[in-house]
């Protein structure tokens, strides 16, 4: 529905701001002034001590000066509950009391059906949580003892009691003057074919109300109570109000502790997600059935950028997230991915939680691994990569699965990581084959990617491992760059998307160590004059040094040096089990970017690749001016004093303007970190293990 500017601004006019903000922050008395409308507090979009957020009642805006954020009444609404703008819309006017706009007679009239069959749902909920505290519901009470399950849960979830008799609820809603029809329609009550009188499609069964977003029940899950009873668990059938494609259960409740944490957890069933919900995590939601739909991708992307689905560990759990994985890759878009997290075998949340507490759990999603790392493992695993042939046939599905991404941007990304991990595989590969130890021949002598020049890096690379600071000769760092161009390195592999965007600029760049140069040069070579290239085809001419850099970070610091350590043989890993290996991945980056760890958005990322840019070329003009004065010597003329005066203003204008940017990301990075501490991201609990937080030559101040 469209709304008349005239009719947003009539329910701006009814609700002061002021008013709606006030449920979420405690205005500062000391710079507010009610009577001008002026209010201050500290901002509810990021950790502050002293008050940056400014509401202007006159104005109806708000803005923090701290953050940026900014917007007006309906922007609050999304921004603090995640809700959609026609959602946002609809709560305020209701609050206002001003009426919407009436739809048209049809519209008005499917609206009506199904505000009747969500009343019809409600009688039933109600009837269900009565039947469970009544005499006959003492197989459901135990039950929902042995799962755990709290009173204030039971009542928070709406759990009821199917009654066993063939039409207990059927009776119960013709006493409520409810026509059978209605009930055949909301999917409460089965006619069958052959002229039999209706009866009750719930029987014996705990039952799980299911709402739509607005929290009314519109559907139910019931879970058999006899041990021989099949379905197990059996949901509502479709209904002119419940489409199960469509929906994703504890939506609702889910919405705002997700929107406020940035993260949300899908897990398989309705009595997961309670469970995990009792626990204390409320950003958790179930899909209605393992098979995703596009529908309820796009509705859980709307509680979270990059929401992780929870699978069991077994045969069964993998294969449900390899069909997932095919249903989300065309829907992939900038900014927007799903993680996948295998249980361990025989364990479900519920398990988890039980023996070890909400810690159990949240140490299991700190596992979840990235959309395209369970691509990886489950094509991998199923190939054999022993021939030119089948090397290729690896890679021609790689291709065909990527291709179907339908966001170019995404989907360049993807090809280009394919395309690296497909040159460190094969190389391990071609190595191990042919028995060469991988810290031995044209891989020997370099630095390992993990060596950080004194710079807090990690220690020690995988082909021979030195002390850290001691001198290997040409190894040794020998610039205050190194850090600079290492990070580079690592940035264009985590995120191919910027070297793709700046492969221009980075191949111009001055690297000042051998090794790191060679890497960019073969590296910016694979994203341009090799693209079209099969990797089968070209792998083997690129230099050894280069796989220094790439195995050391797709693989991890304890993985690059073992023979098949990127996936040899067969494969790299299991489906759940390759996580295991790949936590490792990027390990010495996140070292000197601790930044990394609180995922701040793509554009700070690419301005901190930039400004790492910056850098360097500031450094290469610096010692174009001291050769060019070395040069110069004693006989400098008034030509030459102008041309190495304009080169000093020059530089002067650089250096400032470097000092500016590198003060701005480290003043963005601060907020990013108090807006998602790391202990809040599914990562959280393992970064804080793996690695102690070390401070970066720009990161440091803001991550």
């Amino acid at each position: 529905m469209r709304f008349s500017p005239g009719l947003l601004d009539e329910i701006r006019a009814r609700v002061p701001l002021s008013e709606l903000v006030a449920r979420r922050v405690s205005w500062d008395r000391r710079k507010s002034q009610p009577a001008r409308g002026d209010y201050w507090a500290c901002c509810p979009f990021h950790q502050e001590k002293s008050p940056s957020f400014h509401v202007d009642d006159r104005r109806n805006r708000y803005k923090c000066f701290g953050c940026g954020a900014s917007g007006d009444h309906f922007r609050f609404l999304t921004e603090t509950e995640g809700l959609s703008f026609p959602e946002a819309v609809e709560r305020l006017a209701e609050q206002a009391g001003v009426a919407l706009p009436a739809p048209d007679p049809q519209a008005a009239a499917r609206a009506a059906e199904r505000a009747s069959l969500a009343e019809i749902c409600e009688m039933a909920a109600r009837f269900f949580q009565d039947a469970l505290a009544m005499s006959g519901g003492e197989q459901a009470r135990d039950y929902i003892s042995r799962r755990r399950l709290r009173p204030e849960t039971v009542r928070e979830f709406r759990i009821g009691f199917a009654p066993n008799g063939r039409d207990a609820l059927k009776r119960h809603l013709i006493g409520k003057g409810v026509d059978e029809a209605s009930m055949v329609e909301a999917g409460l009550v089965i006619r069958p074919d052959d002229g039999r009188p209706t009866y009750d499609r719930f029987r014996n069964r705990l039952m799980i109300p299911i709402q739509d977003e607005r929290g009314r029940v519109i559907a139910f899950g019931g879970r058999t109570l006899d041990p021989d009873g099949q379905p197990k668990y059996l949901n509502s059938p479709e209904t002119p109000l419940f489409h199960k494609g469509m929906m994703v259960f504890n939506f609702h409740r889910a919405r705002e502790p997700a929107h406020r944490t940035g993260q949300a957890v899908v897990v398989e069933g309705y009595m997961d997600a309670i469970a995990i919900a009792q626990a204390g995590m409320g950003n958790v939601v179930a899909a209605l059935g393992t098979a995703f739909t596009e529908e309820q991708v796009g509705r859980l992307w709307r509680l979270a950028p990059e929401p992780v689905i929870c699978f069991d560990g077994d045969a069964a759990g993998t294969s449900a997230a390899h069909r997932a994985v095919d249903r989300i890759l065309p829907g992939l878009r900038s900014g927007h991915s799903f993680g996948f997290v295998f249980l361990p075998d025989g364990k479900d949340p519920d398990d988890l939680i039980a023996d070890g507490g909400l810690a159990a759990f949240t140490k299991e999603l700190a596992g979840s691994q990235p959309l395209i790392d369970v691509l990886w493992s489950r094509e991998v695993d199923a190939a054999r990569i022993d021939t030119p042939e089948r090397r290729a046939a690896l890679e021609k599905s790689l291709e065909e699965l990527v291709r179907t991404i339908a966001d170019e941007r995404v989907r360049r990304g993807y090809q280009l990581d394919i395309r690296l991990r497909l040159s460190n595989l094969f190389y391990q590969q071609a190595r191990a084959a042919r028995g060469q130890n991988f810290g031995q021949g044209g891989a020997q002598g370099g630095q390992g990617f993990g060596q950080g020049g004194g710079q807090n890096f990690g220690q020690g690379n995988a082909f021979q491992k030195v002390p850290s600071g001691q001198a290997r000769g040409s190894d040794l760092p020998g610039s205050s760059m190194f850090g600079h161009e290492r990070m580079l390195c690592g940035l264009c592999l985590k995120y191919p998307e910027l070297l793709e965007r700046h492969v221009e600029r980075l191949a111009q760049a001055q690297f000042g160590d051998v090794l790191h140069a060679r890497f960019r040069d073969e590296l910016c070579r694979i994203a341009t004059e090799l693209q079209d290239v099969p990797v089968s085809g070209f792998f083997e001419t690129l230099d050894t040094r280069f796989f220094q850099i790439l195995s050391e970070a797709l693989d991890g610091p304890e993985e690059a040096g073992a023979p098949g350590g990127g996936g040899t043989g067969s494969g790299a890993g299991s489906g759940a089990g390759g996580g295991q290996r790949m936590v490792a991945r990027f390990h010495d980056l996140l070292q000197r970017l601790p930044i990394l760890r609180h995922e701040p958005p793509a554009d700070f990322i690419e301005d901190l690749f930039c400004h790492t840019l910056d850098v360097l070329e500031l450094r290469a003009l610096e010692q174009d001016l001291e050769a060019e004065l070395a040069a110069l010597g004693d006989g400098l003329d008034e030509a030459d004093w102008e041309r190495i005066r304009a080169h000093s203003q020059d530089l002067a204008r650089r250096r400032e303007e470097c000092a500016r940017d590198e003060q701005e990301i480290a003043e963005r990075g601060k907020v990013f970190r108090s807006a998602r501490p790391v202990s809040s991201t599914p990562a959280g609990a393992a970064a804080r293990a793996r690695a102690a937080m070390g401070q970066g030559a720009i990161a440091g101040a803001g991550g």
